[in-house]
């Protein structure tokens, strides 16, 4: 009896391991997959950040063509040239031409800061920040002038020490999300004498608070100047900003002072350091390095010459700066800018800070161009090890890209990229980190993840709402080359069927739209096939469409014009000079001749024009041209299903 028993035992057992083996292989399986999912919507929204980035570094090449072919530019705004090439005329205004006539009324409810700041500013900063308020326009335009006043005095690349008792923190991007840097302060401590950090650029765009990082990582500096260091990324350009949102923040809540602001920040952005040095061993620089990266020059390069890295440098011969000087100004390609050569970057010095600036780390061996970004470049490990050599350094941190985990070690542990946005994407898309560098020990990495939740979400709920986020703006992405993609798809449908095959589907999808992505990995979610696995491909459109401003323009149009948004609003907000928000119609005339002759838009004018005189809706000759590229949206249309489903309840 007692074997007997025994034995139905081990049967049982038996069972009982097969069975959770059995559940554990289905759950790994099944986590995986979510796992996969989640890294296919994260490639979807890096590639179409990087082909964002891509078109706003064209836009340099615009405006240079811009300059050649406008030619009565320069006399409608003598300011515009200068201000692209790094000339700015408020560069010799003072604080009193800013700060002179303004004053913090009574009524005002926000924070008070005390000048010469102390330990106390940084708190009520801090405090008030938490709940939502609003620093008065007279003291961001203090705290602005105090740090660019300091930045004028610090070498391009700062150098500090840690010792036994000081650790240094080094955080990557923060792109306006306050939540995350308030984490780390309370996980790590406020800045001080005895908590030096170091914040490795990319403080604005893209979230809704980069003023209140920004004050309170100047404010940091201001107090802490030797124990915080402050290194330039490539979104502290006044042209990023204008696209990636920390223009319109500024506006918005600095109604009546806001164009102010933002011109003192041009000149602070470019006074920021390049990078920082820990102990003569760790270089810290926001996007990476090229073969020809060369640190010397770097030291001694002249950065406050460069506004923004989107525009190139004026190019300058002898004969043609003989000539500006017969005429006490100098030409390029026909029109006058003022100043000398020597108030301009090289273009050998402007490739320079580019590549420290947008470069990005690869596994290949090399050093080749940065298509996904369109500047910078990659480069490989074996450029990593001839650079740190010549430099007499054994590490490279940086930032620039989103990482699942907020960090990422490669070239053999030689370069490790730190980034401090949690949630870049969508909620739930990634971690954010910091480093911890201690006295002769290896760097510490720390995680975080921001969430209004009081716990955090199953992950297969996480991974669907990343999922249908990154879905929707690929979606976006193709709506917007519909013409584009029906002419690629009924070329390769010789039966005239409205199939294709899934191979033909996804090349005409790389093709056309060009972001490198598994297209037969995202085919479910994106088209119809049928029984045969054949591709119906005008599925790719049933849900989604770009609201027609005016129904007789031809969909052509209007898909350029949505394609196209973000460059013809920076456009027109540059050569919006007097900032009214209205440009005349012979002003878009022009513009809209270089612009689609530049980019190669090959559309009837015709039909733009009659856009243009539809939306000037007054009859005054001018066109409030950022509620015309309003005009411009797509609709899906689940989006409208819920609606529907809302207001039935």
């Amino acid at each position: 009896m007692g074997c007997g028993s025994s034995s139905i035992k081990v049967k049982k057992s038996a069972k009982t391991i097969r069975a959770a083996l059995v559940i554990q292989n289905w759950y790994r399986g099944y986590r995986a997959r979510l796992k996969t999912r989640q890294r296919y919507a994260l490639t979807i929204f890096q590639s179409i950040e990087y082909a964002d980035e891509q078109g706003q570094l064209q836009l340099s090449n615009f405006f240079s063509f811009m300059l050649e072919n406008y030619a009565h530019i320069q006399q409608k705004d003598p300011t515009l040239v200068n201000r692209l090439f790094g000339l700015g005329s408020h560069a010799d205004k003072g604080r009193q031409d800013f700060i002179g006539l303004i004053e913090v009324p009574d009524s005002y409810c926000g924070p008070r800061l005390q000048f010469p700041l102390n330990s106390t500013s940084l708190h009520i900063l801090i405090e008030a920040f938490k709940k939502q308020q609003v620093l008065h326009a007279y003291y961001v335009l203090e705290i602005l002038f105090e740090t660019k006043e300091v930045l004028k005095q610090m070498p391009n690349f700062t150098h500090i020490r840690t010792c036994p008792t000081k650790e240094i923190t080094i955080c990557g991007d923060l792109h306006g999300k306050l939540d995350d840097l308030l984490l780390v302060f309370s996980k790590n401590g406020l800045p001080s004498g005895q908590n030096p950090y170091v914040f490795n650029g990319d403080f604005v765009d893209r979230g809704k608070y980069s003023i209140e990082i920004l004050m309170i990582l100047f404010v940091s500096f201001l107090l802490y100047g030797d124990d915080l260091c402050l290194n330039r990324g490539n979104h502290e350009d006044f042209l990023m900003n204008m696209r990636y949102g920390f223009t319109k923040e500024v506006l918005s809540k600095y109604k009546i002072y806001g164009k102010k602001i933002l011109q003192v920040l041009e000149d602070v952005f470019a006074w920021l350091p390049l990078g920082t040095i820990i102990d003569d061993e760790i270089l810290i620089m926001h996007g990476g390095i090229s073969e020809s990266t060369d640190l010397g020059l770097l030291h001694h390069i002249e950065r406050n010459k460069m506004k923004s890295v989107l525009m190139p440098p004026v190019p300058v011969d002898k004969e043609s700066y003989v000539e500006s000087k017969r005429n006490k100004g100098h030409t390029l390609r026909g029109i006058r800018l003022s100043g000398s050569p020597s108030e301009y970057l090289t273009k050998h010095e402007w490739e320079q800070v580019i590549d420290i600036l947008w470069s990005d780390p690869r596994g290949k061996r090399g050093c080749y161009p940065n298509t996904c970004r369109g500047g910078g470049c990659y480069f490989g490990p074996d450029v990593t090890s001839k650079f740190l050599n010549k430099n007499h350094l054994k590490l490279l941190i940086r930032s620039h890209e989103c990482k699942p985990e907020g960090y990422e070690i490669c070239h053999d542990g030689k370069v490790i990229t730190v980034f401090s946005a949690s949630n870049y994407y969508e909620e739930g898309s990634n971690r954010g980190a910091y480093i911890k560098v201690g006295f002769r020990t290896t760097p510490r990495f720390f995680q975080y993840q921001v969430t209004k939740a009081t716990c955090l979400r199953p992950l297969y709920q996480r991974v669907n709402t990343i999922e249908s986020s990154a879905i929707r703006i690929l979606k976006e992405r193709m709506i917007s080359r519909k013409t584009d993609l029906i002419r690629v798809f009924q070329l390769q449908d010789r039966a005239k069927s409205g199939k294709i095959s899934m191979g033909q589907w996804a090349f005409a999808m790389e093709n056309v739209l060009g972001l490198n992505l598994p297209w037969r990995s995202l085919s479910s979610q994106l088209i119809n096939t049928d029984q045969d696995g054949n591709v119906e491909y005008m599925s790719c459109f049933y849900d989604i469409h770009i609201q027609k401003p005016v129904k007789e323009v031809q969909s052509a149009v209007i898909e350029t014009l949505y394609r196209y948004r973000s460059d013809l609003q920076i456009i027109f907000n540059v050569i919006d000079s007097d900032h009214s928000g209205l440009i005349s119609m012979e002003e878009f005339h022009s513009m809209w001749k270089l612009f689609s002759s530049h980019y190669h838009v090959h559309i009837d004018d015709s039909q733009v024009d009659e856009l243009a005189k539809r939306m000037d809706s007054n009859k005054d000759g001018s066109i409030d041209f950022n509620e015309f590229l309003k005009a411009f949206y797509v609709v899906h249309k689940f989006d409208n299903l819920e609606k529907s489903n809302v207001n039935a309840v």
